[in-house]
């Protein structure tokens, strides 16, 4: 068991709780029974392993207007992802002419 004083931690090796300490209650729930779900077939799975690899991306490093990349930090985290959304539907949109 560990005891603690300000920031330095001490682990007990005789078992003994810290004082004011209480031991954790351990999880009474019963256990799951599986036995009725169905297995899972290889065609399941190659299927499963496809649909990860629909668009395979690749880092790259480019040169952005300072206002345009001030424009989608200030819209919050996350701005690459909304930048590369950007880029996708003008591919998405171009690739139809």
């Amino acid at each position: 068991m560990k005891e603690s004083k300000g920031n330095t931690v001490k682990f007990r090796l005789d078992g003994q709780l810290p004082a004011g300490m209480q031991p954790v209650k351990t999880d009474d729930r019963p256990i799951i029974d599986y036995s009725d779900a169905p297995e899972l077939s290889d065609a399941w799975f190659e299927q499963a392993s496809r649909g990860g690899q629909l668009h395979l991306k690749k880092q790259v490093s480019m040169r952005i207007d300072d206002d345009i990349l001030d424009f989608f930090k200030s819209e919050g985290n996350r701005y690459q992802t909304r930048m590369h959304a950007v880029l996708r539907a003008y591919v998405d949109v171009h690739k139809g002419k």
